[in-house]
């Protein structure tokens, strides 16, 4: 296709997202009620959604439910950065949870507080939410391999077969039949978008490892760990956080010498055994009670931060506790 031909075209998309952001972000700022809030959740511009190109459906049915969104190398790239660095931090709000005002807290605290990473249930609003007030790139939480094409339009760049935490309770479990028909389909629907599944810590380890490597051959880019939040220590304390991170770790430390793509560790981390994941063969960690079941904004950066320490991870723009401090 001649470029001349699509520049107009391409302009006018990117001054409507420019549009939609601003408005996204002016009426989050109007929903807040204390003056904190109205300085930390600020409208950010996002460049990794330079870098997406949508697949045209043109005259394809209504019936049709084989619309593609098509990534570019230079997003996969940057969304996979740090984990192929091997210090990624993703920060996860729950795969259900819709709460806006705290999601968007979350969002907020990642991106002050120094991740490099940030994962939201899979709805197109909040993925609009997220981007009006981060740069970080966006993951989408599901089970549902169709929800992922609207968040992706949207603008996230990365989806996630997992977080599975929240079905647990209800007595819900996955098989591993039931996860690679998850990962296949989802690869059929989106064969370019950076795919992480989780593999279930009720699994025996031999069956995650063994899990993790199927995956790999189906085309995930990244397998996570969990195992944590089921996981209920012995002893309170430095003793308590390790014992908490156990299971994770040992499934991270299985899994990463057997398969060839990243590994994220997640559930029941803290500053004190993130490091103990990447020591363990992780490329990165994920953590999301930790972060999102406090309750205020200014509490969560500081969390964020003290995990981003632990992990080594650049300062860069973040917000230093002065800052956290005047903006109370």
């Amino acid at each position: 296709m001649n470029a001349s031909k699509v520049t107009p075209s391409v302009s006018k998309g990117k001054n409507k997202r420019e549009t939609e952001r601003k408005m996204g972000s002016s009426a989050l700022s109007s929903s807040m009620t204390s003056s904190s809030s109205h300085l930390l959740f600020q409208h950010k511009h996002n460049p990794l959604l330079e870098s997406v190109c949508f697949r045209s459906t043109v005259r394809l049915p209504k019936t049709t439910t084989t619309t593609r969104a098509m990534l570019s190398s230079t997003t996969r790239e940057l969304a996979l950065k740090d984990f192929n660095q091997g210090n990624a931090l993703k920060i996860i709000s729950g795969l259900q949870n819709y709460n806006r005002d705290n999601v968007a807290a979350v969002v907020t605290a990642a991106d002050q507080g120094g991740a490099t990473h940030v994962d939201i249930a899979c709805d197109a609003e909040l993925v609009k939410l997220a981007l009006s007030l981060t740069s970080l790139p966006i993951c989408v939480s599901s089970v549902n391999p169709h929800a992922f094409l609207a968040a992706i339009e949207a603008g996230a760049q990365m989806v996630e077969i997992g977080n599975y935490d929240s079905f647990y309770n209800k007595g819900l479990f996955f098989s591993q039949n039931e996860i690679l028909k998850m990962t296949q389909e989802t690869r059929k629907i989106l064969p370019s978008v950076v795919l992480s599944v989780t593999v279930p810590h009720m699994l025996p380890l031999p069956d995650q490892v063994k899990l993790a490597e199927l995956l790999e051959q189906e085309g995930a880019d990244i397998i996570q760990t969990e195992g944590g939040k089921c996981f209920n220590p012995s002893k309170s304390g430095v003793f308590g956080l390790i014992e908490k991170a156990t299971p994770s770790l040992a499934s991270t430390y299985s899994i990463a010498r057997a398969i060839k793509i990243p590994v994220m560790c997640s559930s029941g981390l803290s500053a004190v055994t993130a490091p103990m994941a990447l020591a363990a063969g992780a490329s990165g960690v994920g953590i999301g009670t930790a972060v999102n079941k406090l309750n205020n904004v200014v509490a969560m950066i500081a969390e964020v931060r003290s995990l981003a320490d632990s992990l080594g991870l650049p300062t860069g723009s973040r917000v230093t506790a002065e800052e956290i401090s005047l903006r109370n």
